[in-house]
């Protein structure tokens, strides 16, 4: 077992003393990710290329040191809390947009571009990156292949998974590997497909080639305003069963807007029970059609208001409020929880009926904001943790709407991952056989469950119960503590 010293120097050998984060003060950024999760790591590293992550991984890899990967902090699941203390190796300094190619429309990018500036970059070629969390604006490319990251504009056009065509990797056995390149149709295995999603326990990638598209020549935005959820999911499954594939459609509960309005007063209407905010793009003859076929949908529906945004202006204010939607929950409790989960859509008015029966009954208010289109819910539970044994009812009552989900044909995450969080209920979906095989995986890019991301997507595990435990024990070691 190496001690704190032993590890701080071969750290700084590998990236140079100012690349290395160890004060308790500073760790304490690194703490947490979006979720309730804390462990403190030992080191944090901040590599600038591809061999210093290499020779971070090697060197953690000699000493027996668990790594944690890192982009932003903004993941929802605990992926990016180092579960096992460790060493956390962040991306952040590795920020460099490296091509951008027009005529084959892909670029090239290091790990922590952040989503939005991608596609601020890519538009000066009229071009765009669709995968869109509502967190673009902080989140960086490598978090979003690390979860296969969605967004209020993945419906149409897919995930994250569909637009990466190459990665350049390091493995958690210290090799720089390529997976996949800037084809769209790679023959042989698809360790590209393997990679992505993998919540980092398979290696880090440090350059990632996606492809974008072109901006849309029309784009039409309706805000819809429903009495009752119910009526809003209805209205979800209509629309696309007339054959219309929205951009986006989002949905956000009577709670939603209530603080999305006292924060952002972006016009949704205060009466309603839910909105639903569509949006369709295309060749403008085409958009307007749609538009119009979606309107008289939702009227048909029960929708009180349909409204269509008269400028650029009203569209982007529009979606401010749905992307700004979770963190104004913060004037209607000083905490929220955030669940992550998908029903198919056919079955998204039933789930929301009984997400409202487990509110009552646990007395916790939950609030609802969600990609009704692909049917990815996130009802965001409000709480005070400082009141004594709120975590616990939280935890309870998010894993009784992660078993509706699963009850009723859905899986455990659309878009968050499975982290920290939910490994535990990765049996409801899998047996135990299934469990092995993809566990074998991690074999095949040198990875130790035990050392590379460990306590993350697979259940159980030794020492994975002490995350929120650790916080403040670590705060009391000295410098010189062992590892």
């Amino acid at each position: 077992m190496a001690t704190r010293r032993e590890l701080l120097a071969a750290l700084r050998a590998a990236v140079g003393e100012a690349a290395v984060v160890w004060r308790p003060e500073e760790l304490a950024t690194y703490e947490f990710d979006g979720t309730v999760e804390r462990s403190v790591p030992h080191a944090v590293v901040l590599p600038a290329t591809a061999g210093e992550v290499q020779a971070v991984v090697r060197a953690c890899a000699g000493l027996g040191v668990p790594i944690t990967p890192r982009g932003a902090g903004t993941g929802l699941s605990g992926g990016a809390v180092a579960a096992k203390r460790g060493v956390v190796v962040s991306t952040a300094r590795m920020r460099r947009i490296l091509e951008i190619d027009p005529v084959d429309r892909v670029a090239v990018v290091e790990p922590g571009v952040a989503n939005l500036e991608l596609s601020r970059q890519a538009a000066r070629y009229g071009l765009f990156y669709p995968p869109d969390p509502s967190s673009q604006a902080a989140c960086t490319i490598g978090g979003n292949v690390a979860e296969n990251a969605g967004g209020p504009h993945c419906l149409a056009l897919g995930v994250t998974q569909n637009f990466v065509l190459g990665l350049e990797v390091v493995t958690a056995a210290g090799e720089v590997r390529w997976l996949g390149g800037r084809s769209p149709d790679p023959f042989g295995y698809d360790l590209r497909g393997a990679f992505i999603g993998s919540e980092g326990t398979l290696g880090i990638a440090t350059k990632v080639v996606v492809r974008l598209l072109p901006v849309p020549p029309a784009v039409v935005t309706l805000l819809a305003a429903f009495p009752t959820v119910e009526q809003a999911c209805d209205a979800v499954s209509s629309i696309i069963a007339r054959g219309i594939v929205p951009a986006a459609m989002e949905m956000m509960d009577r709670l939603c807007i209530e603080a999305v309005e006292a924060r952002f007063a972006v016009g949704y209407p205060m009466d309603a029970g839910a909105v639903l905010l569509v949006e369709v793009d295309g060749l403008a003859e085409e958009v307007e059609g749609e538009a119009g076929k979606v309107r008289a949908e939702c009227l048909e529906r029960g929708a009180t208001v349909v409204r269509v945004a008269a400028s650029d202006e009203e569209r982007a204010l529009l979606w401010k409020g749905r992307k700004g939607a979770i963190p104004a929950l913060g004037r209607l409790a000083p905490n929220y929880y955030i669940v992550d989960g998908v029903v198919p859509r056919s079955r998204l008015a039933s789930v929301m009926e009984r997400v409202g029966a487990i509110s009552a009954r646990s007395g916790l208010r939950i609030a609802n904001v969600f990609h009704a289109g692909d049917g990815n819910l996130h009802p965001l539970i409000l709480f005070d943790e400082r009141e004594p044994g709120a975590a616990e009812r939280v935890l309870a009552t998010a894993a009784e709407i992660m078993r509706v989900c699963v009850e009723e044909g859905g899986t455990l995450s659309g878009e968050h991952g499975i982290g920290a969080e939910k490994r535990e209920f990765m049996p409801w979906l899998f047996g135990a056989a299934d469990l092995e095989n993809m566990g074998r995986l991690r074999g095949v890019f040198g990875a130790d469950a035990a050392r590379f991301n460990p306590c993350k997507v697979f259940p159980g595990g030794t020492g994975c119960g002490e995350m929120g435990s650790h916080a403040s024990a670590v705060r009391a070691a000295g410098p010189d503590a062992y590892v």
